[in-house]
């Protein structure tokens, strides 16, 4: 199974550079990945890199606490798109969502999304801050007002993506929306599993090997202990033999 076409090859780092940015677009096209997740201070730049390629622009809003006003992420995602982003990942407001402010988090995200019209639009949940009937609730929010994925971590908290919470988000979400798993999946056998259990995208930092790479990887460890067991019965044989001669 090709994972490329799933990846958002992510760097978010507050320290990375120009240059990082520039090798983070070389190895998106290289390994003809979905689309970069940057920041906003750096679409037109991986724009301009990735204009040649088949490759998207993402970029985060209210990243990384999604506590600000909502007209800030309002502006954030409209120069984005500007800069020439072709997706938008933003931060849940938790604070209104722990405070049982529904109507806070439905009009903080329903503002963005008719800001930003038929650009995908990404929220990122924050899954290791929220117990299973925060994630469902959450989830039923970004469906009504109209969120075209929902996003487990923002990898900037205590833990990332889990399969348990990418289960229930599935469960919650059908096929009304997708799901984006983020957090800690920095493998080809990893970012299978969430794709089993029903992520539409994967977002890692890590430029996950191709399948071949993966297996080619497994059977060489595979023969190498072959190899290592062959030895280990030939040489018993050879004792065997020795002492039974003697």
């Amino acid at each position: 199974m090709t994972v490329s076409n799933y990846i958002d090859y992510t760097l978010l780092k507050p320290t990375a550079t120009s240059r990082d940015i520039i090798e983070l677009c070389h190895t998106a096209k290289e390994n003809k990945f979905y689309s970069v997740c940057v920041n906003g201070c750096y679409v037109a730049l991986a724009n301009q890199l990735l204009e040649d390629s088949k490759v998207k622009v993402c970029s985060v809003v209210g990243f990384p606490l999604g506590n600000m006003a909502t007209a800030s992420k309002v502006y954030e995602a409209e120069k984005a798109i500007e800069d020439g982003a072709d997706e938008i990942d933003m931060v849940i407001n938790l604070s209104f969502l722990k405070s049982k402010n529904y109507v806070a988090v439905l009009k903080d995200i329903s503002d963005v999304k008719l800001a930003i019209g038929k650009t995908p639009l990404k929220v990122i949940l924050e899954v290791s801050e929220l117990n299973k009937n925060e994630i469902i609730k959450a989830c039923e929010i970004c469906l009504d007002a109209k969120a075209d994925f929902v996003k487990t971590s923002t990898g900037f908290s205590k833990s990332g993506a889990t399969l348990t919470a990418v289960k229930i988000m599935k469960k919650t979400l059908k096929n009304r929306a997708k799901i984006k798993a983020s957090g800690g999946i920095r493998d080809f056998d990893t970012a299978i599993k969430y794709i089993d259990a029903g992520a539409d995208r994967i977002g890692t930092s890590a430029p996950i090997k191709s399948p071949e790479d993966s297996l080619n990887i497994r059977n060489t460890r595979i023969y190498n202990q072959y190899v290592e067991n062959f030895n280990v019965t030939s040489k018993k044989k050879n004792l065997t033999t020795k002492a039974g001669t003697n």
